[in-house]
């Protein structure tokens, strides 16, 4: 059975989209920090220490970082606390080695340890981690509602997700310069900077392929969690979904 899934606009066989998503970020990953500073416009490291004070982390909690790219949450985590394990992973060997070599030259790679791993099927045993977080990557994911499980399994009882994404502006003429922005900078600027307009073209239509945020509320609730809720960072363009 050929089921199908989107790819930004696209519509792709589900089975194919790991491989689609891979190539984007396979292309992008050298430069990986400059393209999250040209969609955040220099924002995403505001929120994602915001993220980090959502966490109710405290010394000595074992925490799973989702998606990681180049380790920013792990960094923070880190910086903030000096006995947390964090566990970095990474569907992209590309953005893997990146996050890992980034560690080493920054000098927080002591608590941290790295796995190759798909965010829908976790290597890692049942009530294992006080927080899971994923920043940026679960519109990556093919299978959203499958990661959602994997989440709430390998989190202990009472642990923390978060999920820190673009999401849906709550203000229709925000909204409209936001698309503008989306589809006429990003990809130009994609160009310019590294040659490559089809991965940030990608990049803008997988954010309007998400859900919003109370269709992403509903499915986290739907995956287990008991209580979710979520803060609209600028209007909007960026959620933190917190779940229990």
């Amino acid at each position: 059975m050929n089921k199908k899934t989107h790819f930004g606009f696209k519509e792709v066989k589900a089975s194919k989209k790991a491989e689609h998503v891979g190539k984007v970020f396979h292309s992008v990953a050298e430069e990986y920090d400059l393209m999250n500073d040209v969609m955040s416009l220099g924002m995403h490291r505001a929120w994602k220490q915001m993220l980090i004070e959502l966490s109710e982390l405290a010394e000595g909690s074992m925490a799973l970082d989702i998606a990681s790219g180049t380790a920013d949450i792990p960094k923070l985590i880190t910086e903030k606390f000096k006995s947390v394990s964090v566990h970095v992973t990474d569907i992209n060997e590309s953005m893997l080695s990146l996050g890992r070599e980034r560690s080493i030259n920054e000098n927080f790679f002591q608590n941290c340890s790295f796995t190759l791993a798909s965010g829908e099927s976790l290597p890692y045993k049942d009530d294992t981690f006080d927080l899971v977080s994923v920043g940026f990557g679960l519109r990556n994911f093919t299978n959203k509602e499958q990661g959602l499980k994997e989440m709430k399994r390998v989190l202990k009882p009472g642990g923390v997700l978060l999920i820190l994404e673009f999401s849906k502006p709550t203000n229709s003429i925000f909204s409209k310069i936001y698309d503008w922005y989306s589809f006429n900078i990003i990809p130009k600027l994609g160009s310019l900077l590294v040659n490559d307009a089809e991965s940030y073209q990608y990049l803008a239509e997988s954010i309007r392929m998400h859900p919003d945020q109370e269709t992403l509320k509903n499915m986290v609730l739907d995956s287990g969690f008991k209580k979710c809720k979520f803060y609209n960072l600028v209007n909007g363009v960026v959620a933190i979904h917190q779940a229990k």
